[in-house]
């Protein structure tokens, strides 16, 4: 073998050297055990990247550690449920729109993450009759009560009730939480690409029971739509 053999065995070996530490790196920082280790290792790629590249501070999310959840945000970006997921310790089922569960490339890990998609034209409640099949099983959904991307500078927009709605009918806490900090706001794709300081400030838990779906809906406007500086954190 000459020098230059040695040289791309060299490369090869230190090549997969890296990507073992990666890959390890990757599974040891993933807080989820999504029943699949390459779910797992994505899961870790994840919040690598929200931690490192957009420089997110994990905050703890007051989602219990058994049982139905209710996670609500704002929606700015593309970016939001990578954030959220980032710092979350239990799997989040997304409630999204069936365009974008549909995105070419994209479906495989929708549907292994256990997306739910939502005709907004023609069947809505479909997809809240599966979310409230999830939450009776014990899961947590995360959706975005704005129905879509919604900036603070957008004249403002009625809160969709299905979120109170599930938490009603469940008995679920409602998880509210504010993302904040993300570049290229308004955008799908660009805000994921572009470097930020992202920020998730979450917020205690609002607990339905007993209440009316339009009380519910002003606590959680309350919430998702108050300044970042103003937002009480849970301890």
């Amino acid at each position: 073998m000459g020098g230059l053999g040695y040289i791309l065995v060299l490369l090869l070996a230190g090549t997969a050297y890296l990507l073992y530490r990666f890959v390890h790196h990757c599974l040891a920082v993933s807080e989820i055990d999504w029943g699949r280790g390459w779910m797992n290792l994505i899961d870790g790629c994840n919040r690598l990247f929200c931690r490192y590249y957009h420089r997110l501070e994990p905050v703890p999310l007051a989602i219990p550690e058994s049982g139905p959840a209710i996670v609500v945000s704002n929606h700015i970006s593309g970016l939001d449920p990578l954030l959220m997921t980032a710092c979350s310790h239990r799997p989040l089922r997304f409630l999204i729109a069936r365009e974008q569960y549909r995105r070419f490339g994209l479906r495989w890990l929708f549907h292994a993450m256990g997306c739910i998609p939502v005709d907004r034209e023609h069947s809505p409640e479909k997809a809240l009759r599966t979310a409230f099949k999830a939450l009776r099983a014990g899961e947590v959904i995360a959706l975005f009560p704005h129905g879509k991307i919604h900036l603070d500078s957008d004249p403002p927009r009625r809160l969709k009730a299905g979120a109170a709605r599930l938490a009603i009918n469940t008995g679920a806490p409602l998880i509210p939480l504010r993302i904040s900090g993300v570049r290229l706001q308004g955008s799908v794709i660009w805000p994921v690409l572009f470097r930020a300081h992202a920020r998730v400030t979450p917020f205690p838990p609002i607990d339905p029971r007993g209440q009316e779906t339009q009380d519910l809906l002003e606590q959680i406007r309350a919430c998702i739509e108050s300044p970042p500086q103003d937002s009480p954190q849970v301890n």
